[in-house]
C-alpha cells in the first residue's frame, strides 16, 4: 500500500509541475493576453506596434556592432529597415491625426447622398469580386462600423485597415479609388453622415446580420450553413448544388488569392479561442498575428458583441434546446429522489 502511494504522489507531483510550468508558458508566450480598446481607433496600437519593431531593430544593430567584426552589408539591411520603419510610424501619426480631425467636423447628409453616388458603382447587390474579395452593400455600414474607422477608410484604406505593410505605389489596395472620388475632409464627412442616415438602428441589426456585413465575406461557417457566396440552400437537383459549390469554390481560390491563404472556418472559433480573443483579433488582428494579411474589421463594440453571439450560436446551436431540456430533466430528478424518500420512508416504517 505504502509503494502505491508513494507512486501515486509522484505522479501527481509531476502532473501539478508540468501544469505550472507549461500553462503560464502557453498563455503568457504562445497565447499572450491583449487588451481590448473598447473598438475606438486612434492609432494608437498601430504605432505601438511599428515602435516594438523599431526597438527590436535597434537591438539587433547594437548587436552586429558589438561583434568582433560586424557585417557592412547585414549593418547597411537592419539601416534600411530602420528607415522604413521610421517612415511608417512617421506616416501612420500624420494619417491618424488627420482622421481625428475629420471626425470633428459635422457632416452634412444631403450634400453626402450624391457623394455617395461614387461608391454605388462597387457597393452594390451582386457586385463583381474586386482583387478576390466582393464589395459589401453599404446599407448597414453607418451603423456596424465605427465612425474614425470609416473616415481613415476612405482616406487611405491600406492604413485604417492596418495591412499598409502589405501594399504599396505598384501593389495598391483594392479600394485605393476611393480616396481620389471622395477627395476632401468634407465630402468624408458628408458621405459618412449620409450612410448614418440610411442605416437601420441597432436595434434592428441582428447577430446574423452583423456577422455576415462584418466577416462573412471571407469567413465560412458551415455549421450555420453560411459561405462567403452566402447562405447555402437546400437542392434538389444535386446539379444545381454542384453549381454552387463551383461559385463557392472559385470564391475561395478568389480570397485565398488575396489574403494569401484560405480564411478559416469559424464554426468552433469561439470555442477553440474564447470571447476575448477574438475580440481582440477583430480590433486588431496585427496584436496577435504580426504580418498577418487580415484586415482590421473596424466594427463598433456594438456590432463585436453581436458578431460574438453569432459565433456562441454557431459553436454550440443546441445550447438553449440542451438547457431547456436539462431543466426539465432537474425537474424530474428533484420529484424522483422525493417520491424515493417518501417510499423508503413507507417500506422501512416498521423497522426503525
Amino acid at each position: 500500500m505504502k509503494k502505491e502511494l508513494f507512486i501515486l504522489s509522484v505522479v501527481v507531483a509531476f502532473s501539478l509541475l508540468t501544469y505550472y510550468l507549461v500553462e503560464p508558458f502557453a498563455h503568457s508566450v504562445m497565447h499572450p493576453h491583449v487588451e481590448i480598446d473598447g473598438f475606438k481607433y486612434s492609432g494608437a496600437s498601430d504605432i505601438a506596434e511599428v515602435d516594438h519593431k523599431i526597438s527590436k531593430i535597434r537591438t539587433d544593430i547594437e548587436a552586429e556592432k558589438a561583434k568582433e567584426k560586424p557585417e557592412d552589408k547585414v549593418l547597411k539591411m537592419l539601416d534600411a529597415d530602420m528607415q522604413a520603419a521610421e517612415a511608417r510610424r512617421e506616416a501612420k501619426k500624420v494619417f491618424w491625426t488627420d482622421v481625428e480631425r475629420i471626425a470633428a467636423l459635422k457632416g452634412d447628409a444631403v450634400h453626402g447622398e450624391s457623394v455617395y453616388a461614387n461608391c454605388t458603382s462597387c457597393h452594390m447587390d451582386g457586385a463583381a469580386p474586386m482583387g478576390g474579395v466582393i464589395p459589401p452593400s453599404l446599407r448597414t455600414s453607418g451603423a456596424i462600423y465605427e465612425r474614425h474607422y470609416l473616415i481613415g477608410l476612405i482616406k487611405d484604406p491600406a492604413m485604417a485597415s492596418n495591412v499598409d505593410h502589405k501594399f504599396s505605389i505598384v501593389n495598391n489596395h483594392q479600394m485605393d479609388s476611393v480616396k481620389y472620388m471622395v477627395s476632401t475632409d468634407q465630402d468624408i464627412v458628408d458621405v459618412i453622415a449620409y450612410m448614418e442616415k440610411i442605416a437601420p438602428s441597432m436595434d434592428e441589426i441582428t447577430p446574423k446580420v452583423a456577422f455576415e456585413d462584418a466577416c462573412g465575406r471571407c469567413h465560412d461557417v458551415r455549421y450555420m450553413n453560411w459561405t462567403i457566396t452566402g447562405t447555402k440552400p437546400t437542392f434538389k437537383d444535386k446539379r444545381d448544388e454542384m453549381a454552387f459549390d463551383i461559385k463557392h469554390l472559385d470564391a475561395q481560390e478568389g480570397i485565398k488569392g488575396y489574403m494569401g491563404k484560405l480564411p478559416p472556418d469559424l464554426s468552433m472559433y469561439i470555442r477553440s479561442r474564447g470571447e476575448h480573443y477574438i475580440k481582440a483579433f477583430v480590433e486588431d488582428p496585427q496584436q496577435l498575428l504580426l504580418g498577418t494579411s487580415m484586415p482590421r474589421v473596424g466594427v463598433n463594440a456594438q456590432t463585436a458583441d453581436k458578431v460574438i453571439a453569432y459565433l456562441e450560436e454557431a459553436g454550440d446551436p443546441k445550447a438553449q434546446e440542451r438547457n431547456t431540456i436539462g431543466m426539465y430533466v432537474m425537474i424530474y430528478m428533484i420529484f424522483f429522489v422525493i417520491a424515493a424518500y417518501l417510499w423508503k420512508r413507507q417500506v422501512w416504517r416498521d423497522l426503525h
